[in-house]
């Protein structure tokens, strides 16, 4: 039997999401609690790979079981883990489904605050200078990345995907009554570092550093910037995967 299981977590302490040598991640930390409770080592398949302070709102995984383990697996599990991952809800799928490769699209948000703000620390990039950013040339920035399907100039170097098209369905700023500001977008796929480095993008354009025609060439010929910025992790939050 395959089961899926929605889950949050809080990035902070988290070397991201997969698990690696000699790093403290999230999968690692699921996957130990289950060998703990049933016995055996139960490896996890994750919807995406977070990087180290990202955050999730919304994931999910999948595993694969000889036994209906859906009684009291929620409870038990959250009582095992650490504060910084919460389970929300299990449910038995098909044997072919794909935590990673059946999802339709999936979302971010970026936050930014503006004002310093202890209970916002590693959850929201503080950067009071985007209040001198020209917010319609961020929105123009956003907006124009919507005409393409080929994102190499906002991919992480080293990255070992087979293709850089990704369907964007959404890129919007939006400024909040209270001086934040957020960045949303949802595609159907994303490239190592692709959301961090189009804030950044977005934001250097706002404050002058970096023309629109410099992001459409940049686009057009599929190079990187010549000023790039990925912004910090700890603003980034998976805000939704999608399932048909």
């Amino acid at each position: 039997m395959r089961y899926a299981v929605r889950l949050s977590y809080k990035g902070t302490p988290f070397s991201g999401w997969q698990s690696q040598k000699n790093a403290y991640t999230v999968q690692e930390s699921i996957e130990k609690v289950m060998s703990l409770k049933y016995g055996r080592d139960i490896p996890i398949t994750g919807c995406c790979r977070t990087d180290k302070g990202v955050h999730a709102y919304d994931s999910l995984f999948h595993f694969d079981s000889l036994e209906d383990i859906t009684k009291n697996y929620i409870y038990s599990l959250n009582k095992m883990l650490p504060n910084d991952i919460t389970l929300h809800c299990i449910k038995e799928v098909d044997e072919n489904f794909h935590a990673r490769f059946d999802a339709v699209f999936r979302s971010y948000i970026y936050k930014i605050h503006t004002f310093k703000d202890p209970f916002k620390k590693d959850l929201s990039f503080y950067y009071p200078l985007v209040l001198k950013a020209d917010f319609n040339r961020m929105q123009e920035v956003a907006d124009l990345l919507m005409n393409y399907d080929e994102f190499y100039p906002f991919c992480k170097t080293n990255s070992d995907v087979k293709t850089m098209k990704c369907d964007l369905k959404e890129s919007t700023w939006i400024k909040m009554d209270n001086g934040n500001f957020e960045f949303h977008i949802k595609s159907d796929r994303f490239l190592r570092g692709m959301v961090r480095m189009i804030v950044g993008a977005c934001i250097n354009t706002g404050l002058n550093k970096i023309s629109i025609e410099e992001i459409k060439n940049s686009m057009e010929n599929q190079k990187r910037l010549k000023t790039d910025w990925s912004v910090p992790a700890h603003g980034l939050y998976l805000n939704e995967v999608k399932y048909l």
